[in-house]
């Protein structure tokens, strides 16, 4: 963990804003206004055809439940980490990671005795779709989360033991599905990632709120609320490659904040803004090497 000395000023309206101040404010700015403009431009949803991957068997109260396992280049990504980091993750019961996935609707089918049965198609990344079938660990866990999410979509209770079928990649027909066109800005909003469990003040100083935005491939954004400040006297920032750590005056506010991404430290920048009472985060980050 590097100290960055990142705290380069504070913005306030009335006075002049310096050039790396000036920046981060017009990322901000365009940030938002592309958002704006690409939720008002784009449709409400996009049409895709899932390709086949795997199918599923298991039971609700009803009978007999087939999930087809799809994949579409159109559903965006999850976040790219190894599974060393994404059990430590699960392991603090925590919901910073998310996989996106397309839930389709139940179509009635016939299994192979002619019995009739229900199906359902979830979508997902056909990167990550192929990355997943190298790992058990991550089919495990696209499986439980499919499970869960149409439990809750379509208020199934689904029994939790599942087996693969052998020689067919799905049961019945594979449907398109609608997706919405909101989940591909150019600006996607990462939301809160989780601070680890054993470094939480149970008694003390009381953890900010985090707002982040990946703006570009190679640019994150964050946004931290400090309500209870009025300037940047005594607040401390540090960064690691995956981790921002923030200290505020007399013990007022302490984040540590594990963010699934390498950070260029020593070119990340941060600045007060006194109006909205936020600490402004610009972090560029380190490409993987192709």
């Amino acid at each position: 963990m590097a100290d960055s000395k990142l705290l380069v000023t504070e913005i306030n309206e009335e006075e002049t804003m310096g050039a790396e101040t000036a920046r981060l404010e017009e990322l901000l700015l365009q940030a938002s206004k592309e958002l704006q403009q690409a939720q008002t431009s784009r449709p409400e949803s996009t049409q895709i055809q899932p390709q086949p991957g795997f199918c599923i068997k298991t039971h609700s109260l009803e009978g007999k439940v087939f999930i087809n396992i799809c994949h579409s280049p159109s559903i965006p990504p999850p976040a790219d980490l190894t599974e060393d980091e994404l059990l430590q993750m699960l392991e603090e019961d925590q919901a910073g990671f998310r996989i996106p996935m397309s839930l389709g609707e139940p179509h009635a089918e016939l299994d192979a005795k002619g019995q009739g049965c229900t199906a359902y198609d979830v979508a997902v990344n056909s990167d990550f779709y192929r990355r997943m079938q190298n790992s058990d660990f991550l089919r495990e866990l696209v499986i439980t989360i499919a499970r869960e999410g149409l439990e809750d979509k379509y208020s199934l209770q689904l029994n939790p033991e599942w087996r693969m079928l052998k020689n067919r990649p799905f049961l019945g027909s594979i449907s398109q599905q609608n997706i919405r066109s909101q989940q591909h800005p150019r600006i996607q909003e990462l939301g809160n990632l989780y601070t680890p469990e054993s470094l939480r003040h149970e008694e003390g100083p009381e953890k900010p709120h985090l707002n982040l935005w990946l703006e570009a491939p190679d640019l994150l954004l964050a946004e931290i609320d400090l309500p209870k400040l009025d300037g940047a006297l005594g607040l401390s920032l540090e960064m690691g490659e995956n981790r921002l750590v923030m200290g505020g005056p007399q013990q007022l506010y302490y984040l540590d904040a594990y963010i699934p991404l390498r950070i260029n430290c020593d070119e990340s920048r941060a600045a007060f803004h006194r109006k909205r009472k936020q600490l402004m985060v610009a972090m560029p980050l380190l490409l993987a090497p192709s």
